[in-house]
């Protein structure tokens, strides 16, 4: 279920990860023994780990304890891959980082989820294209979302453009049925950017919450669930299946994967 560093989780190793929460990850989907985009997701971990702790993180060393913790199964499998320092502490966080890696799975989910209905509300990550565990503020508009009677949340800028859900990024189809990714402050998502080079026909530009009822389609995107499309955003409603859905889900698929 979980390893640090190769070796069996335990609770000295999770403290520090649940008194500071300071630290970075990525989530991959793996099938077969293979994941789509496997380069992008160690290099996103390569680059945070410079930015978080100022520290070099061996990606081959995170492949060797991903490895370890896969074993030889084949089902389908969300794989997490945390980095924290424990050495770190609230009083302390500019000492000497030691980057740590925290491997964990959990059985994936469907790649053709049903349609989501969200509601759109203001918020900005801090230190966004960074894919960081802080994500308090996120997980309580989710909730603030769901008890509202929604499924889930998208996020709005100070300009009132569309940047990208709680934990996805979104996109949109547009009249001429060319793929609209947001132009805004945001994480940028893998599964985005394997999408971005897979679909010819996409574009990159802001998209004010006021355009949302002239735009065909829109949908959520992430490692985990690939494309899975947006019934309605606040009360703009959009229709469950667009033929450029089944372009995007083509082109998802056939993205070739690379081994463990």
């Amino acid at each position: 279920m979980a390893n640090v560093n190769g070796a069996p989780v335990s609770v000295e190793h999770l403290l520090p990860l649940a008194l500071t929460n300071y630290g970075h990850f990525t989530t991959m989907r793996m099938e077969n023994g293979a994941v789509r985009g496997l380069s992008l997701h160690l290099a996103r971990l390569v680059q945070d780990c410079a930015t978080v702790f100022g520290a070099e993180l061996d990606a081959q060393r995170v492949l060797r304890y991903v490895r370890q913790e896969v074993g030889r199964c084949t089902d389908p499998l969300t794989v997490r891959v945390t980095v924290f320092a424990p050495d770190l502490d609230m009083a302390h966080p500019a000492g000497n980082a030691e980057p740590h890696v925290l491997v964990t799975t959990r059985p994936a989910g469907s790649l053709a989820p049903p349609p989501l209905r969200v509601t759109s509300l203001a918020f900005g990550r801090d230190t966004a294209a960074v894919k960081h565990i802080a994500m308090f503020s996120q997980l309580r508009l989710r909730r603030e979302a769901q008890l509202a009677g929604f499924e889930d949340v998208v996020f709005t800028d100070p300009d009132g453009r569309i940047s990208e859900g709680c934990t996805w990024n979104i996109g949109f189809v547009d009249g001429s049925g060319q793929v609209v990714w947001p132009d805004a402050d945001m994480l940028p998502g893998v599964t985005m950017r394997l999408l971005q080079g897979a679909h010819r026909q996409s574009i990159v530009r802001a998209v004010p919450v006021g355009e949302l009822p002239s735009l065909r389609a829109a949908f959520a995107t992430n490692a985990a669930i690939g494309v899975r499309a947006i019934r309605a955003i606040d009360d703009v409603r959009f229709p469950e299946d667009d033929a450029v859905f089944a372009a995007l889900r083509d082109a998802y698929v056939a993205l070739p994967v690379e081994p463990l």
